[in-house]
């Protein structure tokens, strides 16, 4: 089955990964129109893909010849387009990033759930090679996770519009729920607590570093169970582009019961136990991108709605949210007094 698509929001991985991506799978989605902010890359998306660009979401998601929406990129529009959506009954994937309350996340899960569309939140780190083996070693040889850093250096992206400078802080955003949900799914369960801090940027429209530690310890039992310090940072220049490629740090180590591992996406994972060093350099039939769409095209074609992704997005937003929290209190948050999404 051949879906036909529209695109709301390109994003910044347009051009790297979500054209590719469906240009080789070609045979199993057809993109029919396009709508995004700038109306000049919406009209070379359009072009190269034979489709039509569309001024609205709206337009675009009642369009007859739509079957599905992925939302590809951070726009003003925030959640309307998933309503427009679920109102249309047409199915989504979104790749994107949303600012959204606790309230606003519970009327998405309200909407998808009960227009019974499919839903697929892009989470890339899951699908990585590197990802896949860890959760074998972590089942086989490395035993239960106790200890887990994770880092992502960003390059510092000026902002000169107040929209612009909205745009940043949605990807920023974005950036730290994949960083969580990575953590989250390694470990097997959610954090029982977090404590959050973020560095002030002296210019720009989003933080310079971002930090939280998640507690996945029970009963407020601290440190009694695995600990995942994640950061982000974003204090290095573009005009610096030697720097932001020199030594980077392993984007995920995991101290485990029986050895450490180090992870470097997308598929290169390097172990030790009591047996030495372990490098592995893995491969994949297909790019991660592209097995992700291919997920879509199964939950849209299957008769089951799965919703799972939507859930471990939102429950990601929410530890997020909840650290950012934590840096203004001063405090602690703990999620037996402040339910997670």
């Amino acid at each position: 089955m051949r879906l036909r698509v529209g695109l709301i929001g390109l994003g910044r991985n347009w051009e790297t990964r979500h054209r590719l991506a469906l240009r080789a799978l070609s045979d199993r989605f057809e993109v029919r129109a396009v709508c995004e902010q700038v109306a000049h890359r919406a009209e070379i998306a359009a072009r190269e893909f034979g489709a039509d660009a569309v001024d609205g979401f709206r337009a675009l998601v009642a369009r007859s010849d739509i079957d599905a929406v992925l939302m590809l990129g951070a726009q003003w529009y925030g959640p309307l387009p998933i309503y427009a959506a679920c109102e249309a009954g047409k199915d989504v994937y979104w790749a994107g990033a949303l600012e959204l309350n606790a309230e606003e996340i519970k009327e998405v899960r309200r909407c998808v759930e009960q227009a019974g569309v499919a839903f697929v939140a892009e989470l890339p780190r899951r699908l990585a090679p590197a990802t896949i083996r860890l959760k074998e070693l972590i089942a086989t040889r490395l035993g239960k996770p106790r200890l887990l850093f994770c880092h992502h250096r960003f390059a510092a992206q000026p902002a000169t519009t107040n929209h612009a400078g909205a745009t940043a802080h949605c990807d920023a955003t974005r950036d730290l729920v994949e960083l969580v949900d990575w953590c989250r799914y390694v470990v097997g369960k959610d954090p029982q607590s977090v404590l959050g801090l973020h560095h002030s940027a002296p210019s720009g429209p989003v933080p310079d570093y971002e930090m939280m530690s998640l507690d996945f310890s029970l009963e407020r039992k601290l440190g009694t169970d695995a600990v995942a310090q994640i950061s982000a940072s974003r204090y290095l220049s573009l005009t610096w582009p030697e720097a932001i490629t020199f030594r980077p740090p392993a984007a995920l180590q995991v101290a485990c019961e029986n050895g450490v591992a180090f992870i470097d996406l997308p598929s290169t994972l390097i172990w030790f136990d009591s047996a030495g060093r372990h490098m592995e350099s893995l491969d994949t039939e297909r790019p991660v991108d592209e097995q992700l769409l291919l997920r879509f095209h199964r939950a849209v074609t299957s008769l089951v709605q799965n919703v799972s992704s939507l859930n471990d997005a939102f429950m990601a937003l929410s530890i997020v949210q909840a650290a950012r929290e934590s840096h203004e209190t001063g405090a602690r948050m703990f999620f037996d007094e402040k339910p997670l999404a």
